[in-house]
């Protein structure tokens, strides 16, 4: 027996109950002409992952379950095709709290013949689940031409018992839908403990996922199916949506899996497109017609701005570079080559008299007092202040451009040059922004221009050029060290005492875990960002900013 399955790797938008009911329905007809009989959709894929707390909502609920009925109805002509349909699913007797189910429905002739609760629900890192959803308790087999598939969520698969019930209910093929999120590795690490539950249950498995941007989570699709020998024998290319169709042979008890098998292409290549398809989608789900940014003449910027034009090409970025008293003359050189080389809108604005203006207004209160950081955050608010009055003039959404190294130690202004609607390199420590400038100059994956960042701007010491000759080793560890030491600290919750041990100079441990405790209150102030490693400054970090404990 041959039969054909369609995996349905596309891009929902939260809250968007219409057009991503029309999607879904789209994606069956096409799976349908194509001689599909089971289509899958990704987890939630008709609400969109994760709506949050409208899930509380008793209307977005209602809203929901009329969206159901609708595909069912609009696919009911679909001879012969099975929907498994991801959605929320209204819990009875609910309270305050976890409201629905997060739930798969069996769609068949236009009728719900079963519904699955996911059961396994997360509750660490970005996921919040248990605040929103009931767990489920039983396992959900259907049959599809003579198949019968173990149906799970997400985090089911990442348990044992959900996989070895389903085989037990005498499932012969384990399908799993999901909304996991982009990090660095995840791919490669969602293969191999997917490959173990084919090892405990002796079953092949398909593993349909969703793709997109949603807020701060980049969902990199990436579906793929392993063989009973947890071979991967299908893999959907990655950041793309697309109908995936599979051959499935039946051969007395074995089951072979025929399709096509996208490369794994490497950490940089993922970064760059994760952070690419982030901007694009957070721009256009939102409704911004463009965006402006500060284009400085150095690092963090000429990388926002490559990102930005991959994004969401040249017409709808503007560039502005405000040169201060202490702007070398090389900033602006760089900064109007890099913007020619990339076709963008450039301006400059010269901040010096608005600067002296400022500092006069100051004078009567900074009598006898030297000048410090409170100037060199005169001119990053500056800047910040321009920026927004274009953005309010033009309706661009302002990219900010600091990196993680720089949000973990405060190593950035309030209300300066943090002002701004999105943070796209957020959680990019500053060692990965060179190498994925490198990594974009060698590399023109969308066509917008070959070498875009002029190698001065890689090669020479990074400076906030607020003072004279500062460069950010002045008051920071070597990058390398530094990023070394959040890694350790942040993202792994490593003891001071271990990370010291481990080799790292005691004086460089102290100082940069106290710069991550004492700058809480400027990270919550700080504008979304894409979040790209295993922990970011964002829902999977909350620290109180009243805090008298250090790790």
């Amino acid at each position: 027996m041959t039969l054909s399955i369609c995996i349905a790797q596309l891009n929902f938008t939260v809250g968007d109950l219409r057009g991503n009911a029309q999607k879904i329905i789209d994606a069956a007809h096409a799976a349908h002409a194509g001689g599909a009989v089971l289509l899958l959709t990704p987890e939630l894929a008709l609400c969109g992952y994760a709506a949050e707390d409208l899930f509380l909502r008793p209307a977005f609920l209602s809203a929901c379950d009329d969206a159901v009925k609708r595909i069912a109805e609009a696919t009911a002509g679909l001879k012969d095709l099975v929907i498994v349909l991801g959605h929320p699913q209204r819990a009875s007797g609910a309270g305050a709290f976890a409201t629905c189910f997060n739930a798969a429905s069996v769609l068949r002739a236009g009728q719900i013949e079963q519904t699955y609760a996911k059961r396994e629900l997360p509750n660490y890192e970005v996921f919040d689940e248990r605040r929103y959803f009931r767990p489920g308790a039983a396992p959900c087999v259907f049959e599809v031409a003579g198949l019968r598939v173990g149906l799970l969520i997400c985090e089911d698969a990442w348990h044992t018992a959900p996989a070895r019930d389903v085989a037990a209910a005498g499932a012969q093929l384990i399908a799993v839908i999901n909304a996991s999120p982009f990090h660095g590795g995840k791919s490669s690490a969602r293969e191999q403990t997917m490959r173990a539950r084919v090892q405990e249950t002796g079953l092949p498995l398909v593993y349909a996922h969703l793709v997109g941007g949603q807020d701060e989570v980049v969902f990199e699709g990436r579906s793929f199916a392993l063989d009973a020998d947890g071979i991967v024998v299908a893999r959907a290319p990655a950041f793309e949506e697309k109908l995936v169709f599979a051959q499935l042979e039946q051969a007395q008890a074995a089951i072979k899996i025929k399709a096509d098998i996208a490369p794994l292409p490497g950490l940089l290549p993922d970064l760059w497109h994760a952070l690419v398809l982030g901007v694009r989608d957070y721009i256009s789900k939102n409704g911004f017609p463009s965006v402006v940014l500060g284009l400085s003449g150095g690092m963090d910027s000429a990388l926002v701005l490559a990102l930005a034009v991959d994004a969401l090409g040249k017409d709808r970025v503007r560039t502005v570079m405000m040169p201060s008293p202490y702007t070398a003359d090389i900033s602006w050189i760089d900064a109007r080559d890099m913007a020619g080389r990339l076709g963008v809108s450039y301006e400059e604005i010269d901040i010096r008299p608005a600067f002296e203006a400022f500092k006069a207004s100051l004078v009567p209160q900074f009598a006898g007092m030297a000048e410090d950081t409170t100037e060199e955050n005169l001119q990053a608010r500056i800047r910040g202040t321009l920026l927004m009055a274009l953005s309010n003039k033009f309706a661009s959404i302002v990219l900010t451009t600091g990196n993680k190294s720089e949000l973990a130690t405060g190593y950035c202004t309030l209300y300066g040059d943090m002002a701004g609607g999105f943070a796209p390199i957020k959680d990019v420590p500053k060692t990965q922004v060179f190498a994925l400038a490198r990594w974009r100059n060698d590399n023109d994956p969308f066509g917008t221009g070959a070498n875009p960042i002029p190698e001065r701007i890689i090669t020479r010491p990074p400076s906030a050029e607020l003072r004279p000759n500062q460069t950010d080793q002045d008051s920071l560890p070597p990058y390398e060290v530094l990023d070394a030491i959040i890694a350790r600290y942040m993202e792994n919750d490593e003891a001071i005492e271990s990370i010291i041990a481990a080799g790292f100079e005691r004086a460089d441990v102290e100082r940069v875990t106290r710069l991550i405790k004492i700058n809480e209150y400027k990270r919550r102030q700080a504008p979304v960002g894409i979040r790209v490693t295993r922990r970011s400054f964002g829902k999977d970090w909350r620290y109180p900013i009243t805090n008298q404990f250090r790790a």
